[in-house]
């Protein structure tokens, strides 16, 4: 049992099962795939840490971690194997100064004039002859494109890869509005209004990440890795670091198709156009992403990745580290034994919260209804449903909760 307050322990269960919407901050940039709640990683965050430590999130997705321990004045590292994600953790992780901002309002007021039917655009050769523009020739599509690589050529006259990166990440975000599982597409009038509404909404989110970050008197500081998470406790680039006091993570469920690296337009035809908007290259297949064939015999592959990336969580872990993840399953009835099994062949230990005993089977459950991933199975099915698991390196002894401090209002040097 982890030695927790029951408050504390009330707001780590409040903040996993939370339903609002997501937003504040920079968390609106993208609608990434499998999302877990701000509010959740943020009750993780100031209960297992306090400003300063490491947060480590080996599966880092859309950034939700990195964002919370920015804003919180915790270091934290990001890994993922999806260059998009990359992009998007980066961009949602970057804190922008006043001169930048006043550029990034300028350009927003002017975004909307990029766009129009008669206007040249910016054809992207190398990434069409690579099937970047798949299913976007269409009669009923072709005016967006070309909307899109419009923005996409404002974005780049922006004059830095920060703000080039901001600026793709409007247009990514808008592009996805406009045709990622749509049955009626927008109009033109209104892909330009959705632009100008997303830069200045981006805009403000930008606004309260660099004010909650100046509110401390170190300066966090956040670094992206695109890389598999196996094998990270070899980086070189980690060698120097301290070990990560709490790593909060959301790994690819196992047996659950998720489509974390395409939008689906005209029915259910999958288009890579979001790495193109990214400036970003993909070129692989959807079990690159969800570690594995969700059909292959008994998950053998998913769950000899989850080991290794895991391992190598152990690996960098020390007796202070605690380890949450998030996870849902398309069968329980076998997957979450055999889920725990490979966490225990990983040399990781669970641990619970004591509130929860006599609450089911002592876990954090939450029921996730909508997910869009499972719209094509019924009811309240085990898939629709999400775990959160805590364990620590094998052969620790419990912690006394991080002292919460209250860090005083400075600028940076």
């Amino acid at each position: 049992m982890l030695d927790l307050p029951a408050s504390v322990q009330a707001a780590l269960v409040a903040g996993a099962r939370d339903s609002e919407p997501v937003r504040g901050l920079t968390h609106g940039y993208y609608k990434y795939p499998a999302r877990f709640s701000p509010r959740f990683a943020r009750a993780a965050i100031e209960t297992f840490t306090r400003p300063a430590d490491l947060v480590l999130d080996n599966h880092v997705g859309g950034g939700t971690t990195l964002v919370e321990a920015l804003a919180l004045g915790r270091h934290a590292i990001g890994v993922d194997i999806s260059t998009l994600a990359e992009f998007v953790a980066t961009v949602k992780t970057t804190v922008f100064d006043e001169t930048e901002i006043d550029r990034i309002e300028a350009w927003a007021c002017r975004l909307a004039n990029a766009v129009h039917v008669r206007k040249s655009s910016i054809h992207f050769a190398d990434y069409a002859e690579l099937g970047y523009y798949k299913h976007l020739s269409h009669p009923s599509r072709w005016r967006l494109r070309k909307a899109i690589e419009q923005a996409l050529g404002s974005a780049m006259r922006l004059g830095s890869p920060r703000l080039e990166f901001f600026g793709r990440c409007v247009v990514l975000r808008t592009a996805q509005w406009a045709l990622d599982g749509r049955k009626n597409l927008p109009s033109l009038d209104s892909f330009r209004d959705m632009l100008t509404e997303n830069a200045k909404e981006m805009l403000s989110g930008a606004r309260q990440l660099s004010a909650a970050v100046k509110g401390y008197s170190h300066l966090p500081t956040v670094r992206v890795i695109n890389r598999s998470a196996a094998g990270l406790e070899h980086d070189d680039g980690l060698a120097h670091l301290q070990s990560p006091r709490l790593v909060v993570t959301s790994p690819p469920y196992p047996g659950v198709h998720v489509l974390y690296h395409r939008w689906q337009v005209d029915g259910r035809k999958e288009a890579p156009l979001p790495f193109m908007i990214a400036n970003k290259f993909d070129g692989a297949g959807s079990s690159y992403y969800t570690m594995g064939d969700r059909k292959y015999p008994e998950l053998k592959t998913h769950f000899d990745s989850i080991r290794a990336s895991m391992s190598s969580v152990a690996a960098l872990a020390d007796k202070d580290t605690i380890i949450v993840q998030m996870v849902a399953f398309s069968d329980i009835s076998w997957q979450l034994k055999r889920y725990l099994e490979t966490m225990e062949e990983a040399r990781l230990s669970e641990v619970f919260l004591p509130m929860l005993q006599g609450e089911r089977d002592g876990r954090l459950w939450r029921t996730v209804p909508g997910r869009r991933w499972y719209s094509d199975q019924r009811g309240d099915t085990p898939g629709s449903q999400e775990v959160v698991l805590i364990h620590r390196k094998r052969g620790t002894t419990p912690m006394q909760p991080r002292r919460r401090l209250r860090i005083g209002v400075h600028s940076h040097p």
